[in-house]
């Protein structure tokens, strides 16, 4: 079976407004399809899809008066679970480490709260969150996937602080300060 990545992702959102403002308008992607569903017992679901780049879609679905569908819930995903905001998340291709640096930049400037560059060794990332909480990443490859014996023992020690990943752990991490132990 030849596989071809995703098709779409899908999420929830409590405003599908505010979420478009941020993945349009911040993150620069493309809506490209926009459908109202309405239920048979009542209300209506707004859904928006938005292209991430390679033919891989994001998309979000907003209730409104579903009937079972509570008004509120958190549509973070990961304190809805009441697990660290590094469990559930979204990773997004940067390109090359330039671009990282450039997306983080463009990111802040546009007053998204983001960590500094995180150094994984084999890829470097930036963390940051949407308006709903949903965790996110931009990503960039900057060394070979490891490859035989190597792919299941990178081992390296965090502080469970650190899968908040909030700045100022990511900026320890950044500086090196992870003890990588071997296997």
């Amino acid at each position: 079976m030849k596989h071809r990545g995703f098709s779409h992702i899908g999420l929830s959102t409590l405003d599908l407004d505010k979420t478009c403002a941020f993945y349009e308008g911040v993150l620069g992607f493309r809506p490209v399809v926009a459908d109202t569903i309405k239920i048979e017992e009542g209300g209506h679901l707004r859904h928006m899809f938005f292209d991430v780049g390679g033919g891989q879609l994001i998309a979000f679905l907003e209730p409104n008066g579903v009937p079972d569908v509570p008004e509120k819930y958190d549509a973070g995903i990961n304190r809805g679970l009441g697990v660290p905001a590094g469990f559930y998340h979204f990773a997004f291709e940067a390109g090359s480490a330039a671009a990282l640096t450039k997306k983080r930049d463009e990111l802040r400037a546009k007053g998204v709260e983001t960590t500094e560059i995180v150094d994984h060794g084999w890829a470097r990332s930036i963390y940051f969150k949407d308006p709903n909480g949903v965790s996110l990443e931009y990503c960039c490859l900057v060394g070979e996937l490891p490859d035989g014996d190597e792919t299941m023992h990178g081992q390296f020690t965090e502080p469970l602080g650190a899968l908040e990943l909030t700045d100022t752990l990511s900026k320890a991490r950044s500086t090196g300060n992870r003890a990588k132990t071997g296997v």
